[in-house]
């Protein structure tokens, strides 16, 4: 919403720069509130308010003022969210602010996207603030939500309070007091109360007056119980207006009903405190059935223009007609008639009252009542957690009411019928026909609802948990129930839901398919609640949706699991279902379902598997068992949850399989443990026919826990599979025999938790016993006692592989309970093998391994997939033979450390501008290039090419004349190269430089070619939704080496690959660890976007660096109110590595009062950079030359780069030989000429063979700044580069000077001389003819205050108006971004000025000059003095054409053509002078303002038309009478004559009376 200070009303655009935070539900809502627009009022001081729940946050208030900033923010990103006045919907928009938001949870990321351009941010309409799909243009419109009544209520009268209410009251009435409350897009609408009902009717409607399509999705619908002291929720329902609305070609507006919708909440228990009351508020899946209600929702478009329309939001609640109890057929209506008569005494209109019963809502809409049929069998119940084993154990079924203990609902009453069902017609509706399900079984009024199992006691099955012994005899549930017949509609659903699960399994390549489950908004039967309770207590449910498991005649149309087993998991309710404790199972059932209608009740066992029987006498199914071995073959698991503090696991396995369980060996300390273990399960006794087990075997569950030593072990993670089934008289062999190990995903609640290698048999019993069963043959080599391996044909094949482990360092590490780590060691394992590292004996000194490379070796299966993971840990040695893990880190995956042999074949390469020469005698190792140098460049050393011809010639327009204009080479600088390469400016060539919009680390593999980092791990895992963090909480610190494994015995090849020192195995030429002195030289160009860190919407911010010890801070050079700020800096440390490796560059908020603010930070680590191969020292320029503005900055020149590479990567060269040729051959010559060639090279370096890599070119790289605070959010973005440079190699030059390009004065001088045509505003009070007082004012865009008017011309009868006057315009210009440069104080209260880049653009404009009231505006023209038409020679010439056809037009810039003179149009024409001159020659030649000295102008000659109207009397006079007061002159001679013939008639009055009475 925008609020406004009332003051006055107007402003047409304001900006409002200011970051709001909020803190809601564990996640962080960031709202940046750029600018607004088109805002309608005059004069006001707005203030945006944002609103979140009850949270609001307020901007500050802006004072008039037409400024606009900009700044970046996060994933809606620069969008225009429209305004509007909720209290008068005809006013339309109110204007627009663009703003930013985003939604940060915890760990999260958000990347600021790259920057558009600004011409697509200023289109509004473009860029609109709206959901995929919405229009720009929305229309008002109502929403019509008709509440008829409800049924089903819980009954609120429990045993104490019905029993204190008939003590006061005397009767026993319910206790719940109805109505109905609606939420939408804000606005809130009731029903009335209706007193102590459970059945309310209330037949009213409420009205919503919202734009459509709303950008509120739902509608929320509550029943709620009346209270005086606090209103209850008794259930919630959401409708969700995108399934009930279509906006395609046959699209149709949001409708529903009437339908009977079904509210799910709490449990139906009775208790005064409901410890389950959020799900009846929505707020989580509910757990029973609440009530259901009749609605219906219409929507209707307003047409505002209309006067009818009311201009009010407000809710309305309206009464609406009873539903009807007759059919809605024309014959009822002569009997309804009868009836109106009757009771009125007269004459009623027939086609009125047909329109009125017309406009009622048949019952029929609802769907006729049906009885419905639900069958269950629950063929097994295990896993029951042991906390609820040795208390009896039974299971309720429900559907709606029906079923439930508490209400005890059997039958529908006779008056529900009669209304719901009509007349009681047996018949179908149409829409049922034809659907293949009108067999009508035999009637069987015997059969009772049996709706709870018997109570059973449970059998222990393990330690954790326990079993209902189910075996021969299955429990059996029949519930009876009677629900409106909506089949039809749950059909199609069904229908729906098996064409794309059949499409979804077949390979779909042509088009890609998109299926959309279907969720039906109308759906009449309740979904059915199974619930498992212990002593009268409600422990766990499952919600099975009814259209799941509802039966049709035709296949297609039944629910997926009608007439099926099914595998139903049991939770806990509500708010003890998340966490841990929701994490494990609290029953696990086999369950069969079957819904219908009771006249389909023959074909409920048709599902159940061959072998079962009914027994009505013993109320269950009962069937004959098949006896089966089960084999698990464990092997391993890997990236399994850290359970423990020290962030590893004790991790084993508990498998579940029916009534059976077993566990696997506790392996310790180890995320990724290798069980390789066998698991038998003898004497399985499964229930079923046998081709039915071997298609559809149950499931196992595999659980992982942690084995603690003291308390109970805890759950880290779960998993299901299916085993493959062999029956007896099948052959154990190829291809499903023996099973191949598989990877399952481990989950932990809805978050994955690691991977599991197994595999799982189920093996038959036959009539010979254990006999007939395939022997297990495991590994004769192993000795594990009674723990049997997985056999040979399961277990992958094994080759011995070598794991060379290079240690480097570790870096970072923090204090391991309280103590600091000083003397660390690093141990690597993988498959029960490793090493360990060399102690680091003093880790604040040096936390370099003195040996750099061991190696071990281990068996490891061939198939790379199947490998295990290798752990990596670090352990500190402290006193008295004490080890401390530290941390550690398991690597998942090998495969990219696996030694791979290289191609043998060389790339031949070429480069641009360079011809390769290829011949059959080189060897493949040899690489020649042949450069030509261009000829238009003589000295390569000293200039950079601008063009092909280093020229630009421009033709002027007669055609004749040609002029030549050559760049100024000592115009370039550093600058030039930066702009070139954004694309800003193009004074050279783009390619001179590169600008990464991210970090170089990303764009070049975090410079891990051959040294890793490894972050190490400590403390246990996150929960839940933590586990999708970064885990940097976790992080301790990094170990940096890297790995290299591959098979042995090694091949030749490879062995020549080793190289000389065997020692170090595959890690050859690699630099030694020793500490290093390096030279760090930071560039920092500058910061985008920062986030607003003052009140006022902007930042002071400076540059802090830290590296190791060194801490620069640069406070003095603070950059007054920027958010954009250009610093322009280099700093040079000296830094030690390993010790001081992590580079820290902080922007902080200068303060005048108080500690300086972090915006933000961004951390290097330059290790990595400085051993990287892609030589990210210092980086390559695209041209050498030894001095000017792209001087070479590297200590060693490109020959010497060349020669150092050649020699590292053992090749021959390089060699230089005639015609510019280089080869890597066996000789090597040193020549400046040769610095081209050899830097050209280096620029294709990567195409080397074996040794090749792309070296890092000179570059500007892009880092997001982050502060702690405000995690996940980017605060700006910092452009810079680093270099470093040894200081045992040569000392590098003077830094490069990137400091900011400072403005150069100029003096704008524009003489106009002239106007011409300019509007006449004015009419002559005495001569009636058109005239001006002109005069012209001009000023530069971004100096109003300094703004010049010339003198006046007074009465200029044609628009000419002669001056001869000079205006004088001094101002900074920075001539390499086109931006005039303005330095002020913002108030007179501020500290410092602030600095304003500004187009050069000149303002000039004509006015008319009035003495007794404000001027009046004739025209205006902008001159861009960049780039404007070249002014007409003449008046005539002069034509509107040019400004607005400037592609015609030939365009000028001031700054190279320093004098121009012309016509120019604006409502007029004027003729102007525009010279400009810098600062030294204007204070050489200097002129005065105006016609002043010196070098005074002339004074103009103008026509002396001032008195006119004294020159030519007669001809004013005649103006005056004839022209403009013709009028009042007639009106002026008819009074005069009015008045003298009264005055006559009054003067001779009395004397003539007196005639008359004398009788003269």
């Amino acid at each position: 919403m925008l609020n406004e200070s009332r003051n006055n009303q107007n402003l047409t655009h304001c900006c409002t720069l200011e970051c709001l935070y909020m803190i809601t539900l564990f996640h962080q809502v960031s709202v940046t509130i750029v600018e607004a627009r088109q805002l309608v009022g005059l004069n006001m001081d707005p203030v945006v308010c944002v609103e979140i729940g009850d949270d609001k946050k307020y901007t500050q208030m802006k004072e008039s003022t037409n400024c606009q900033g900009e700044t970046e923010r996060n994933i809606f990103f620069h969008k225009w969210a429209l305004l509007s006045d909720p209290d008068d919907i005809t006013a339309g928009c109110k204007g627009y602010i663009k703003c930013d938001i985003a939604v940060v949870g915890k760990g999260d990321n958000i990347k600021t996207p790259h920057k558009a351009t600004e011409t697509d941010e200023d289109d509004i309409e473009g860029n609109l603030l709206l959901p995929e799909g919405v229009p720009a243009e929305r229309q008002w419109a109502r929403y019509y939500v008709k509440i008829y009544r409800a049924e089903g209520l819980p009954k609120m009268n429990t045993s104490i309070m019905a029993n204190v209410k008939k003590a006061f009251i005397g009767e026993n009435k319910d206790l719940v007091d109805p109505y109905v409350q609606i939420l939408f897009a804000g606005q809130r609408g009731k029903t009335s109360i209706q007193k102590s009902s459970y059945e309310p009717i209330w037949n009213e409607q409420i009205v919503f007056t919202e734009m459509f399509p709303p950008l509120c999705k739902r509608m929320k619908v509550q029943i709620r119980d009346s209270d005086k002291v606090n209103d209850v929720a008794l259930g919630t329902h959401f409708i969700d207006l995108r399934k009930i609305a279509n906006d395609g070609d046959k699209g149709f507006l949001p409708t529903l009903g009437p339908a009977w919708v079904n509210m799910y909440g709490s449990t139906r228990s009775y208790t005064i405190m409901d410890e389950h009351q959020d799900l009846n508020e929505g707020l989580g899946e509910g757990v029973s059935f609440r009530a259901r209600l009749l609605v219906s929702l219409c929507v209707e478009i307003l047409d505002t223009s209309s006067p009818e329309v009311m201009s009010s939001t407000e809710v309305k609640v309206e009464g609406v007609p009873k539903i009807s109890e007759r059919k809605n057929n024309l014959s009822s209506v002569a009997t309804l008639t009868t009836e109106f008569q009757t009771a009125s005494g007269s004459n009623i209109n027939q086609e009125l009252l047909v329109w009125s019963f017309m406009k009622q809502v048949s019952m029929s809409a609802t769907g006729k009542v049906e009885e419905f049929f639900l069958f269950g069998a629950f063929l097994e119940a295990t896993m029951i957690d042991r906390k609820i084993g040795d208390k009896p154990i039974c299971f309720e079924v429900t559907i709606g009411n029906y079923g439930s203990e508490i209400d005890g609902v059997t039958k529908l009453k006779s008056s529900s019928g009669k209304k719901s069902g009509g007349d009681g017609d047996e018949e179908e509706t149409e829409l049922i026909h034809g659907s293949s399900d009108e067999e009508e079984g035999d009637d069987d009024n015997d059969l009772v609802s049996v709706s709870t199992t018997p109570p059973m006691k449970p059998v222990i099955t393990d330690r954790n948990y326990f079993h209902l012994p189910y075996f021969e005899r299955k429990p059996c549930i029949y519930i009876k129930s009677w629900w409106q017949d909506q089949r039809r509609r749950l059909y199609n659903a069904n229908l729906i839901d098996n064409i794309a699960d059949k499409l979804v399994g077949q390979s779909i390549t042509v088009t890609q398919l998109k299926c959309v489950r279907i969720t039906l908004p109308q759906h009449s039967i309740p979904d059915i609640y199974i619930w498992m309770m212990s002593n009268n207590k409600r422990i766990a449910y499952a919600r099975v949706p009814s259209k799941d498991i509802l039966y049709s005649g035709v296949d297609e149309e039944t629910g997926k699991d009608c007439g099926k087993v099914k595998t139903i998991f049991l939770k806990l309710p509500g708010k003890k279902g998340f966490g841990a404790a929701g994490w494990t199972v609290q029953a696990k059932t086999e369950i069969y379902l079957w819904l219908g209608l009771n006249r389909q009740r023959k074909d409920f066992l048709s599902g159940l598997p061959n072998g079962f029987e009914e027994n009505k006498m013993l109320k269950g199914p009962g069937s004959q068992s098949q006896i089966f071995q089960l084999r698990v073959h464990m092997y391993q698991a890997r990236s399994l949850f850290a359970a423990d503090s020290s962030g590893l696991s004790d991790p084993f396995a508990r498998v579940f399989f029916s009534t059976h369980s077993q566990v696997t060996e506790v392996l310790n300390e180890t995320l990724c443990p290798t069980w390789d273990q066998l698991m038998v399960f003898d004497n399985v006794e499964l229930f079923g026919e046998v081709g039915e087990l071997r298609d559809d075997p149950p499931i196992i569950v595999i659980e992982i826990y942690d084995q603690d030593t003291v308390g109970k072990a805890e759950f880290m993670g779960r998993t299901f599979a299916k085993p493959i089934t062999k029956m007896a008289d099948e052959h154990y062999g190829p291809p499903r025999f023996p099973p191949q190990l598989e990877y399952y995903q481990i989950y932990r609640g809805n978050c994955t938790a690691g991977e599991m290698l197994a595999a799982f048999e189920l093996l038959q019993i036959g009539p010979h016993g254990k006999a007939d069963l395939p022997p297990i043959d495991g590994p004769t080599d192993m000795d594990r006692g009674p723990i049997l391996p997985v056999p040979l044909g399961i277990r992958p094949v094994l080759s011995k592989y070598r794991i060379e482990v290079l240690f480097w360092g570790l870096r970072d590490l923090k204090r391991v309970n309280l103590a600091a780590v000083d003397r660390p060691r690093v141990d690597i394992e993988c498959a029960g093998k490793g090493v360990q590292s060399s102690l680091i004996q003093n880790y604040k000194k040096n936390p370099n391994f003195g040996t750099l490379v061991k190696m071990f070796e281990v068996d490891l299966p061939e198939n790379e997939l199947l490998h295990p993971p290798l752990n990596i840990r670090v352990v500190d040695c402290r006193a008295f033979g004490r080890y401390t893990l530290v941390g550690n880190h398991a690597v998942t995956t090998l495969r990219k450390f696996i030694y791979r042999a290289a191609d043998k074949q060389a790339n031949n390469w070429n480069t641009q501008g360079a011809h390769t020469h290829t011949s059959l005698s080189p060897p493949p190792e040899e690489i020649i290039v042949n450069y030509e140098p261009e000829p238009s460049i003589k000295k390569m050393e000293t200039m950079v090419k601008l063009d092909s011809g280093g020229k630009k010639k421009k033709r002027k327009k007669g055609g004749d004349e040609v002029e030549e204009e050559e760049f100024d080479e000592s115009m370039l600088d550093w600058w030039s190269k930066y702009f070139a390469s954004i694309e800003t400016l193009m004074e050279v060539r783009p390619s001179v430089k590169i600008v990464y919009h991210k970090e170089l680390e990303k764009e070049f593999d975090n410079f891990e070619d051959w040294l890793h980092t490894f972050n190490l791990f400590r403390g246990k895992a996150g929960d839940d939704d933590d586990q999708n963090m970064a885990d940097e909480d976790r992080i301790i610190g990094k170990f940096k080496g890297s790995l290299c494994m591959y098979k042995v015995p090694v091949s030749d090849e490879m062995q020549r690959e080793m190289g000389f020192d065997s020692n170090m195995g595959m890690f050859q030429n690699i630099p030694t660890n020793d500490p290093i002195n390096v030279v760090v030289r930071v560039y920092i160009i500058r910061a985008t976007d920062l986030h607003p860190a003052d009140i006022n919407g902007k930042a002071d911010p400076y540059i802090a660096i830290k590296l190791g010890k060194s801490d620069i801070k640069d406070k003095e050079n603070y950059l007054s109110k920027q958010l954009n700020p250009i610093f322009g800096k280099s700093f040079d440390i000296e830094a030690t590595f390993p010790m001081d490796s992590t580079l820290t560059v902080s922007v902080y908020d200068w303060d005048l009062v108080g500690t300086d603010d972090l915006i933000g930070e961004t951390k290097l680590d330059l290790e990595n950079r400085y051993y990287s191969k892609h030589r990210a020292i210092c980086g390559l320029p695209s041209k050498y030359a030894v001095h000017g503005y792209n001087v070479w900055r590297d200590p060693l020149k490109p020959t010497q780069i060349l020669a150092k590479l050649c020699k590292e990567g053992k090749l021959d060269g390089p060699h230089y030989g005639p015609g510019g040729r280089v080869k890597v051959s066996t000789t090597q010559q040193h020549y400046l000429k040769y610095e081209h060639l050899a830097l050209t090279a280096l620029k294709h370096w990567e195409d080397i063979p074996r040794v090749g890599c792309k070296l890092i070119p000179e570059h500007v790289e892009t880092r997001p700044l982050l502060n702690p605070d405000k995690p996940g959010i980017e605060q700006g973005r910092i452009e810079m580069w680093v270099d470093m440079f040894p200081k045992d190699m040569p000392a590098p030059g003077p830094a490069i000077d990137i400091s900011p390009r400072k403005p150069k004065k100029f003096e704008l001088r524009v003489i106009i001389w002239n106007t011409d045509e300019v509007i006449l505003e004015d009419d002559d009070i005495f001569t009636g003819e058109k005239s001006s007082d002109i005069f012209v004012r001009g000023w530069l865009k971004g100096q109003q205050e300094d703004k010049q008017d010339t003198d006046v011309h007074y009465h200029s009868l044609t628009g000419e108006g002669l001056f001869n006057w000079r205006f004088i315009y001094p101002f900074d210009y920075l001539q390499a971004e086109e931006k005039i440069v303005i330095s002020k104080k913002e108030s007179m209260f501020a500290w410092d000025e602030t600095e304003y880049k500004i187009p050069a653009r000149l303002n000039l404009q004509v006015w008319d000059a009035d003495h007794f009231s404000a001027d009046d505006f004739l025209g205006a023209i902008e001159l861009d003095l960049n780039r404007f038409p070249r002014g007409a020679k003449t008046a005539k010439q002069c034509s509107i054409n040019m400004v607005l056809n400037e592609q015609d037009i030939p365009m000028v810039s001031i700054f190279k053509q320093r004098r121009i003179k012309g016509w120019w149009p604006f409502l007029g024409k004027v003729e102007a002078e525009l010279q400009l001159m810098t600062a030294e020659e204007a204070e050489k030649n200097p002129v005065g303002e105006g016609r002043n000295e010196p070098e005074p102008l002339e004074k103009p000659n103008r026509p002396d038309t001032a008195f006119l109207w004294f020159l030519m009397p007669f001809k004013a006079i005649k103006n005056l009478i004839c022209n403009q007061y013709f009028w009042l002159t007639v009106k002026l001679v008819v009074a005069l004559l009015l008045v003298l013939i009264l005055g006559l008639f009054i003067y001779s009055m009395p004397g003539y009376m007196v005639k008359k009475l004398m009788g003269a």
